[in-house]
């Protein structure tokens, strides 16, 4: 009951006509800011940042907050309606959501994300408002070896039980773990595959570029090809009948969204991982439990609730620590924890005590965030459809050019524009070879997350790579993926002996 209370304590909050006012505006703007590719909500938030001294503390962390879950629905526009994702949080939304749009159902996918990113960001507020302190302890216990085997557990659902090519998958996974390597050596600070001494490999690989460069680059020369001198994308049409059919038809993939919302909190209340690790895990885990795991990847309507649901759960996630220990749980969150440094409060578990208007008021105004984003991203969908009737003409260097602003905008470096380009190339050539690009992706996101903790797993142990097996939360998971690795040897040798003579 006391926090029922304080949660309507939290409500009068929002309900202050400019708290709300900001709420609405913050969800608009970010809504935009995450369709653009380049600049999702970490950029968002810190462009924005300097405008919320104008304001009282609550009413900017308000704000910030609107931004952030706007930006959060709004990456999947891009993903769907041009291939390109806003932000690295919208990548694995691409897999699906662009052959839904292609299949001239384009209004399908952006509703379905849509509810599915109301329904992830419904049930981890509720977490988030229930269980804030316990999560947070639960947080605290997931150490290096923890947080490699749940890395691990991912790479493995995409080898183990993904219905594609397992020797194209595997070599898929080597080729982004080879780009996550490039750089500087996070321990010795040694270059590491610097190719030719170029000084911007220095840097490492921007995933965004190549997102970019896979799924914008690479997915324009794709749409080229097979359309084969048509004038036009697909088209679609929207109604209200429409739309509520569709709604209904997201309720229905309960399984999905149910996988990516649990999943997405947890992951994003983990430091240093969020939401594009969860994004991409509750897509794999989604198509490894499906009746149909080969229908991913053309237009599956679950292929895009599962990380729509996940990236907006991650972010409520990725807040809890940031409140309750003062740690940021993403790139984002980061960034509002500068701004509340700035404003005086202080990160940890007094901050519940000492500022409760400030604390149950920002988790009130999620609420309000995560309904006004609905609403708007909603009545938005026949804007977004409408950039399907452009002809092909001039959407192809549309795309192109929103590409290069995208490689561009994050280092503001030339060097990343060529690299885009050539992944675009690479990216397309691999495609009409038949190489699925999702695990390339996901292993170019949790290598760098991975090595380090799998390297300083080992320096705790002295190089004992039991540590991953006797600890009692890393034993069950390591196990777990030990075993979807070798899933589909054991199903080989198993088709073997039953095979007659």
């Amino acid at each position: 009951m006391e926090i029922l209370s304080h949660l309507a304590g939290g409500f009068l909050v929002v309900f202050d006509p400019l708290n709300l006012g900001l709420v609405i505006l913050g969800v608009t703007v970010g809504l935009f800011i995450g369709a653009m590719p380049g600049l999702g909500s970490v950029n968002g938030v810190a462009i924005l940042l300097p405008m919320t001294f104008l304001v009282p503390p609550t009413s900017a962390m308000i704000f910030l907050a609107a931004i952030y879950y706007g930006a959060m629905y709004g990456g999947a526009i891009s993903s769907i309606m041009l291939g390109i994702p806003g932000a690295s949080t919208a990548v694995a939304t691409t897999f699906d959501g662009r052959p839904l749009a292609l299949k001239g159902q384009a209004d399908k996918a952006l509703i379905v994300a849509a509810g599915a990113s109301f329904i992830g960001g419904t049930i981890s507020i509720a977490l988030f408002t229930g269980f804030a302190p316990l999560l947070a302890h639960v947080a605290l216990d997931f150490g290096d070896p923890e947080i490699f085997a749940l890395m691990l557990l991912a790479f493995a659902t995409f080898v183990g039980l993904s219905g594609d090519d397992v020797p194209k998958t595997i070599f898929s996974i080597c080729i982004g773990l080879v780009f996550s390597a490039v750089g500087l050596d996070i321990m010795s600070g040694e270059p590491r595959l610097i190719f030719m001494d170029i000084s911007g490999f220095m840097h490492g690989i921007n995933f965004l570029v190549l997102a970019i460069g896979v799924y914008g680059i690479g997915e324009m020369l794709w749409t080229i090809e097979i359309s084969r001198g048509e004038t036009q994308m697909s088209k679609a049409t929207i109604t209200l009948p429409g739309i509520l059919a569709h709604l209904l038809g997201t309720l229905k993939l309960w399984k999905s969204w149910t996988i990516g919302s649990l999943l997405g909190f947890f992951v994003g209340i983990l430091p240093a991982a969020g939401a594009t690790p969860g994004s991409l895990m509750a897509y794999g885990i989604t198509k490894m439990t499906a009746k149909d795991p080969r229908a991913f990847g053309k237009g599956e309507a679950a292929g895009v609730a599962a990380p729509e649901s996940a990236n907006n759960a991650a972010s409520t996630g990725s807040m809890l620590p940031m409140l309750t220990l003062g740690i940021p749980g993403s790139p984002t969150t980061a960034i509002l924890l500068g701004g509340m440094v700035i404003w005086g409060l202080i990160p940890g578990p007094m901050l519940f005590v000492e500022q409760t208007e400030f604390v149950w008021g920002l988790i009130a105004s999620l609420y309000a965030a995560n309904l006004f984003a609905f609403l708007i991203n909603i009545g938005f969908v026949p804007a977004f459809l409408w950039m399907l009737k452009m002809p092909f003409t001039i959407l192809a260097p549309t795309i192109f050019v929103l590409s290069l602003i995208g490689g561009y905008a994050p280092d503001e470096n030339m060097h990343d524009v060529w690299l885009m380009l050539i992944f675009g190339v690479g990216a397309y050539l691999l495609r009409k070879l038949d190489y699925p690009m999702a695990p390339a992706v996901l292993a170019i996101v949790l290598g760098p997350i991975a090595e380090p903790k799998m390297r300083q797993s080992l320096l705790i142990s002295g190089g004992d790579i039991t540590i991953f097996f006797t600890r009692p939360i890393a034993g069950p998971i390591t196990v777990i993926a030990i075993a979807l690795l070798l899933l589909p040897l054991i199903q080989l040798i198993w088709r073997t002996i039953r095979k007659p003579a």
